[in-house]
C-alpha cells in the first residue's frame, strides 16, 4: 500500500518569486525591483498589510513580514512630504524596520529614489493596476492559497456523480482504467497516479489537483498516455475538486476477513488533518469496478445528504421485531386469560 508522506499539517513555504508568478495573471503583478535573491526569500507571514501609521513614523506592533500595499492613501501621503522627509520615510520602513516586499497599486509607481532604496536594501517592489481593494482582497485568497498545507498523494482522483473522490490502491490494482470507465459515463480526470492535495485552514476542507505537467493526461498500462481533452472533450477534465470519498481498492484475498457488510460503521482517512469518508472495494476477477465506485460516490452523495440505508434497514428491523414481541406477548396473555377460566 502506497503511504501519504508525513509532516502533512505544516503550511507550504513560499517566496516573493512564488507570489509573483502566481500573481501575474491574477493580480496582474509586474516587478519593477527585485534582485534574484531578493525574489528568493520567502513571505513568513502570507498577508496583505497597508503601512499607513508606519509611513508617519510609528512602528509600535508594525507587521514588516507582510506584503506591504501602496495605495491611494498611502501614495497621496507620501507625496505631501518634502523629498528628503519622504526619501528618509521610506528608508526608516525598508532599512531600519526591514520591510521588503512592497506592491504599489493603482497604477502608482514607485519613484526613483523609492526604487533606490529598496535595492540598496535587498527589497522587491512590484506594482499592479488594480484598485487596492480589489487587490487586496485577490491578494489575500492567493497568499492563503500557496500558504496552504499540501502534500502528494499517490492515488487517481475523478468527479463522479458530482463529488470529489481519491482513488488510492497498490500498483497495477485498476485505479487508471477504473477512472477511465467513469470517465466514458460522464465522470471527468482530476489527476492521475499522483494527485496534489491541499489544505483549506479556513473550512478544513481538502482539495485535490493534478500537477501542471500531467493536467488532463492519463497513464493506461497496454496503450500509454492519454490525452482526455483532446479525445473525450474539455468536459472530461477538472481542474481543483474538494475531496469527499476515499475508495481503497484492495486485493480480495488481503480483506475478504475485514470487509464492512452493512455499512452500519463507518470509516473515515485522515489527511492533512481533514477527515474524510472512507471505503474499502475488494478487487477481485469479475467484479465490475466502475459500476461500484459510481455506486459508492452515489452513497455517498445521499449519506451527505443525511440518509443513511444502513440505519434506515436497521430501524425496519428493529420495528418489525418490537411488533412481533407486541403481539406474541398479547398473544400471550390472551392464552393464560383462556386457561384461567377454564
Amino acid at each position: 500500500m502506497e503511504r501519504v508522506p508525513e509532516n502533512l499539517d505544516k503550511g507550504a513555504k513560499f517566496t516573493a518569486a512564488d507570489f509573483l508568478k502566481a500573481g501575474r495573471e491574477r493580480l496582474r503583478l509586474s516587478l519593477v525591483s527585485g534582485s534574484p535573491a531578493a525574489l528568493a526569500r520567502t513571505i513568513e507571514e502570507p498577508m496583505v498589510n497597508r503601512p499607513g501609521l508606519a509611513l508617519t513614523g510609528f512602528f509600535k506592533n508594525f507587521a514588516r513580514k507582510r506584503v506591504q500595499t501602496i495605495g491611494n492613501a498611502e501614495y497621496a501621503y507620501l507625496d505631501s512630504l518634502g523629498t528628503e522627509t519622504r526619501a528618509a520615510r521610506m528608508e526608516s520602513l525598508v532599512k531600519k524596520h526591514k520591510a521588503w516586499l512592497f506592491v504599489y497599486t493603482s497604477g502608482h509607481h514607485a519613484t526613483a529614489r523609492d526604487l533606490q532604496t529598496a535595492a540598496e536594501a535587498g527589497a522587491v517592489v512590484m506594482e499592479t493596476p488594480l484598485p487596492t481593494s480589489v487587490f487586496s482582497r485577490l491578494a489575500t485568497f492567493l497568499l492563503e492559497q500557496l500558504a496552504a498545507p499540501r502534500t502528494a498523494f499517490y492515488g487517481t482522483m475523478i468527479e463522479v456523480c458530482g463529488i470529489g473522490v481519491l482513488l488510492e490502491g497498490d500498483p497495477g490494482v485498476g485505479k487508471s482504467e477504473t477512472a477511465l470507465g467513469l470517465i466514458k459515463r460522464g465522470a471527468a480526470l482530476v489527476a492521475d497516479d499522483l494527485t496534489c492535495l491541499r489544505k483549506d485552514v479556513g473550512s478544513n476542507l481538502l482539495f485535490g489537483s493534478a500537477s501542471d505537467s500531467t493536467a488532463g493526461f492519463m497513464e493506461i498500462r497496454g496503450i500509454g498516455l492519454v490525452n482526455l481533452q483532446k479525445m473525450f472533450g474539455v468536459d472530461s477534465v477538472r481542474g481543483e475538486k474538494r475531496v469527499q470519498l476515499v475508495i481503497s481498492l484492495r486485493r480480495l484475498e488481503d480483506v475478504k476477513d475485514s470487509v464492512e457488510r452493512t455499512g452500519l460503521r463507518r470509516l473515515k482517512r485522515t489527511i492533512l488533518g481533514v477527515e474524510v469518508p472512507n471505503a474499502i472495494v475488494p478487487v477481485s476477477e469479475g467484479r465490475d469496478l466502475v459500476n461500484l465506485v459510481e455506486t459508492a460516490a452515489q452513497q455517498q452523495k445521499l449519506l451527505a445528504s443525511g440518509y443513511d440505508p444502513a440505519l434506515d434497514l436497521s430501524g425496519r428491523l428493529k420495528s418489525r421485531a418490537d411488533e412481533f414481541e407486541k403481539v406474541k406477548t398479547e398473544g400471550t396473555g390472551k392464552w393464560q386469560a383462556r386457561q384461567q377460566k377454564s
